[in-house]
């Protein structure tokens, strides 16, 4: 009873209906795996399952967070594990279906972030000796804690240079100890990981050209200028879907300028999840023919996990 499911791929790629059949198959549960899905108020634009979609299968780690708070990747491990535990207890499968691939990677290889606290006036401090003394003098003060660190950043990039700095304040090792460690401990999952891909190039990119134009009829231009609207822009504000519509808010564009930007800036980003699934390679890929229909493409995926479970 420690297996997971995996399901991930590039947007618009069909992950989600596919999660809820097989939920549906091997009694599962979803676990969402989309850092953009867990905040409110962006149901269109983060391409969230409908409760149609949905099919009453319960979905896990959506639409719980204001978009002006902030999420890190260690924030999903922790709450992924406390959700899949939950699921095994109840005697069902975890399904992990999203196209974050940090998330999905960090949560399968069991990454144990640095257990540092955020100390503000040690940076604001930091900030001005760097100001006072260069940049230079800064990378100095870290590559007498953590040479190993400093010889991967220039001395230019202040923010990382602080925050490896306050990671050795906070907790006494360095963070090239910490990613060292990290990865000591196994995984408690069997995870049985697919992707979705197209045998066709062209048949993903007309399938997000598509949903570009149904996310509009559905009232993405209303998510869209709410983001716009806010005093200060949260990340999920700059999230695809809605930062392409600021310059039409602005007058600087047209709608349909702006419409077509988006369907480029979608395509761009499926291709860097394609890359991304693509490098790791315990990830099983489901070709996706032009002739399969969906019942196809369910038995595709069913016999790759009949054959691990």
């Amino acid at each position: 009873m420690n297996k997971i499911i995996v399901v991930c791929g590039p947007t618009a790629s069909g992950k989600t209906a596919l999660s809820v059949e097989l939920a549906k198959i091997y009694g599962g549960e979803i676990i969402s795996a989309d850092s953009m899905q867990i905040y409110t108020d962006m149901d269109i634009a983060s391409a969230k399952a409908t409760p149609e979609e949905q099919q009453g299968i319960p979905h896990h780690l959506m639409n719980f967070l204001d978009p002006s708070e902030s999420f890190s990747v260690a924030d999903y491990v922790r709450l992924c594990n406390e959700k899949a535990r939950e699921i095994i207890s109840r005697g069902k499968i975890p399904i992990v279906c999203g196209g974050t691939g940090l998330y999905i990677s960090s949560f399968v290889d069991n990454i144990e972030f640095d257990d540092s606290r955020q100390d503000y006036a040690f940076r604001e401090e930091m900030r001005k000796f760097a100001e006072e003394n260069g940049t230079s003098a800064l990378l100095e003060k870290l590559r007498e804690v953590d040479p190993e660190t400093a010889l991967s950043l220039h001395e230019n990039n202040v923010g990382r240079i602080i925050r490896a700095l306050e990671v050795y304040k906070t907790t006494g090792h360095t963070i090239s100890e910490s990613k060292r460690n990290s990865r000591n401990t196994p995984s408690p999952y069997d995870f049985i990981m697919l992707t979705l891909e197209f045998a066709d190039r062209e048949q993903l990119k007309q399938r997000i050209n598509e949903r570009v134009d149904r996310m509009l009829e559905q009232g993405l231009l209303d998510e869209a200028k709410a983001c716009f609207e806010q005093k200060n822009r949260s990340t999920a504000a700059q999230a695809i879907g809605c930062k392409e519509f600021y310059p039409y808010f602005r007058g600087e564009k047209t709608l349909e300028e702006c419409t077509e930007e988006l369907k480029l800036r979608t395509r761009q980003y499926a291709k860097r999840q394609m890359t991304w699934f693509r490098r790791d390679k315990r990830i099983i890929p489901i070709v996706i023919e032009r002739e399969d229909d969906f019942s196809r493409i369910v038995s595709k995926a069913t016999s790759i996990i009949d054959l691990k479970l």
